[in-house]
């Protein structure tokens, strides 16, 4: 998205995470109409007890970021409820595009 700081956003979000999860950057996931794209993916315990990537689309202020690392810190998927505010954020992918990262 123009006139998003997106490595300012990446190094904010590895900042927040304080080690907590790997972050990892990628060029293109196929949704450029939900940029800026953040794919939060279950730990292994969390997706043992059945947590799921989740989507979350329109990521684009340091707020969202917080509520995501806050999020992840207490478990993410599968494990912890995410801030309610993250429900408007998240959609869902296409069976090809989700598959791709599953």
């Amino acid at each position: 998205m123009p006139g998003v700081d997106h490595a300012g956003q990446i190094a904010r979000l590895r900042g927040a995470l304080g080690g907590a999860a790997v972050v990892r950057a990628s060029e293109c996931l196929d949704v450029c109409d939900q940029a800026n794209v953040v794919v939060v993916q279950p730990s292994a315990a969390g997706r043992a007890a059945g947590g799921r990537p989740v989507w979350l689309g329109l990521v684009n202020d340091d707020e969202a970021l917080a509520d995501i690392a806050a999020w992840v810190k207490a478990g993410g998927p599968g494990l912890a409820e995410p801030p309610g505010v993250l429900d408007l954020y998240a959609f869902t992918v296409s069976r090809r595009v989700g598959k791709a990262l599953d």
